[in-house]
């Protein structure tokens, strides 16, 4: 059966055919969208779309690529609220609560840390995302983290083995164990439930990993057939960009402490010469994913997004929603941030929050609204795409289409009423 989405105020595709770029988000004015079998069929002006067999009108609104955030740690158990009300009273962040969560989550029980899981999934969908990558990383030994990326991979099919988000206390002096562990039993027990291998490349903090050891984790994942992602220069201009662009990974997130050699690195994965894998295979570009929600929490510097931007890096943007460092599941929140704090402009926020969280999965079925793509959309209960960062803090979303069904329709004002729904 089809679905024709009609009477939009400001339709965006994130699609060439209709003008798309980093900078320009394909819109086209007073549009319509065909939807059929789950897909995208269709999208143009609505004085020219064609029947369908039902038709709902939507009164003007804004409809959108569904939010694609491509960075979150949402199984988990336990509070850190008392440490984010320290930092905001001068503590600094560290990384080093990190611990409070793994002691909680391996404490928990496996239904306690699926409805965690499914609550925030449903928090994020929303808020129009329908999209989400979720990581492990606060079990770190095999039995939890195994049943962290079990759990995560009832909510999505992109899950994250990041067992090297931190070296537990138990083996403060025995670190080559602990790496013994994620690169042999722990990865063996999580590679079934994973798409990708992920390692939190940081010297600065004294639990995290530095080159050596992060290269070895990705490695080991390589191997198994996962993809790589790295967290990487957030506290420090360290070697995660450099590692990452070395072994192909997706995308490097955080990027807060960049120098010009890790910029020169990134955008030349984009204008140099093929990468191959180790399978010999292509591979497109390291994209700079950038989590504004956690300086906003951790009253840290923003990252430098003109800087990539002029470069010719493509930009993501995603939540990192975690307990510690930032507990927000709002994309929208988000892209009024990187407008705000990191003088993007509202549509290249706005790509990088879909296009850009897409490019960072190396999804081309979500992220966009070209014809054969997913029928992932969100509308906003706003006439403009711009009200995203226009009107931060407000609660824009009034529909989200996931698969071509509508998932959610929030009472917004004025509510979608049923009159307006044909068949």
């Amino acid at each position: 059966m089809s679905v024709l989405l009609t009477n939009i105020g400001e339709l965006v595709t994130n699609d060439p055919e209709h003008g798309a770029g980093t900078s320009d988000v394909g819109v086209v004015p007073r549009g319509a969208v065909v939807i059929e079998e789950g897909r995208i069929a269709w999208t143009g002006t609505a004085s020219t779309a064609p029947a369908a067999d039902t038709r709902i009108d939507l009164e003007g609104r804004c409809a959108l690529p569904g939010f694609v955030d491509s960075h979150s740690h949402t199984v988990f158990a336990g509070d850190r609220s008392a440490e984010f009300a320290a930092r905001m009273t001068g503590a600094p962040y560290t990384g080093g609560g990190i611990a409070t969560t793994v002691a909680a989550t391996r404490a928990a029980t496996e239904d306690a840390l699926r409805e965690r899981g499914r609550s925030l999934v449903s928090e994020m969908l929303a808020q129009g995302t329908t999209t989400v990558e979720i990581k492990s990383g606060y079990g770190q030994d095999v039995a939890t983290e195994a049943r962290m990326l079990r759990i995560a991979r009832e909510l999505t099919p992109e899950t994250t083995y990041l067992g090297a988000h931190t070296v537990p206390a138990e083996y403060a002096d025995r670190r080559a164990a602990y790496l013994d562990l994620v690169t042999g039993p722990m990865l063996a027990a999580c590679a079934p439930h994973a798409r990708w291998v992920d390692v939190f490349c940081e010297p600065a903090a004294p639990t995290a990993f530095d080159e050596d050891e992060s290269r070895a984790v990705l490695a080991a994942g390589l191997r198994t057939g996962l993809l790589a992602r790295v967290h990487g220069n957030q506290l420090s201009a360290g070697p995660g960009v450099r590692l990452a662009v070395e072994v192909g990974a997706a995308s490097v997130d955080h990027c807060t402490h960049l120098t010009d050699a890790d910029v020169d690195a990134l955008a030349g994965t984009w204008s140099g010469p093929a990468r191959t894998s180790m399978s010999g295979t292509s591979m497109p570009g390291t994209v700079a994913t950038l989590l504004p929600a956690v300086e906003f929490s951790t009253r840290s510097p923003y990252p430098d997004a003109r800087r990539l931007l002029a470069a010719g890096v493509p930009v993501a943007l995603a939540t990192d929603c975690n307990p510690g460092s930032g507990y927000s599941s709002s994309m929208p929140f988000v892209v009024a941030l990187a407008v705000r704090e990191m003088r993007m402009s509202p549509d290249e926020a706005l790509w990088s929050a879909t296009a850009g969280g897409a490019l960072a999965l190396r999804r081309d079925d979500v992220g966009h609204l070209r014809v054969g793509a997913r029928a992932d959309l969100t509308v906003l209960d706003a006439p403009s795409r711009l009200y995203l960062a226009y009107r931060p803090g407000v609660p824009l979303v009034a529909q989200v289409w996931k698969d071509g069904i509508a998932r959610r329709q929030v009472r917004r004002g004025r509510r979608l009423p049923a009159s307006n729904v044909s068949d």
